[in-house]
């Protein structure tokens, strides 16, 4: 089976995605800087989830860009992972309309956490998919920094209960580890591609 119709559903669910976030914003009541301070939260959490989008849509283009065929395992973790992302236009609204209270916060995390444990078993069924030595394969390695990023949202998601605030400061940071560029799989792509 060809990756195509993958890459093409899945970068559609996606930009579908960051549309409807994108409707949900809706301009200040007012007409000076003051207007702005309700929209704030709504705001802050609309740009969180775009760059959390805009990481998922990267790096699942690396992943495919690694790989020259797929199979029906893959079908259905990609169909995982992007039933966990379709849930963060919920979870943005609601961590932003309730100003970034605990229980909102915590389902943000709990969202987080279970499209990376999604895109840790799409990456694993690439490369279950592959040659033992596959450019994918290669490339992931271990994948420190997908499991760095499940243990920081899991504490997200235990801190968000008593401080929401400081989980926000942690979905920052994973955030911020991932806009780092991650050139594993460009690297080994230049090296010479074998999957």
């Amino acid at each position: 089976m060809t990756k195509g119709r993958l890459e093409a559903f899945s970068d559609g669910v996606i930009a579908i995605l960051i549309t409807i976030m994108v409707i949900e914003l809706h301009a200040p009541q007012g007409n000076d800087l003051a207007a702005l301070g309700p929209v704030v939260p709504v705001l802050m959490s609309f740009v969180l989830s775009f760059v959390f989008l805009a990481i998922y849509w990267n790096n699942h283009h690396h992943l495919m860009h690694a790989v020259k065929r797929i199979n029906g395992m893959v079908l259905w973790a990609n169909m995982h992972l992007l039933f966990w992302l379709s849930l963060i236009p919920f979870v943005t609204a609601w961590m932003g309309a309730s100003r970034f209270a605990a229980i909102p916060v915590a389902a943000y995390g709990c969202v987080l956490l279970a499209a990376g444990i999604a895109y840790y078993v799409l990456s694993r069924a690439l490369i279950a998919g592959h040659p033992e030595n596959a450019t994918l394969a290669i490339a992931v390695g271990r994948d420190g920094k997908g499991i760095a990023s499940l243990v920081l949202y899991a504490i997200a998601v235990a801190v968000a209960l008593k401080w929401p605030l400081v989980s926000c400061g942690i979905y920052i940071v994973v955030a911020i580890m991932w806009l780092i560029p991650d050139s594993r799989i460009e690297r080994v792509l230049a090296a010479g591609p074998d999957a």
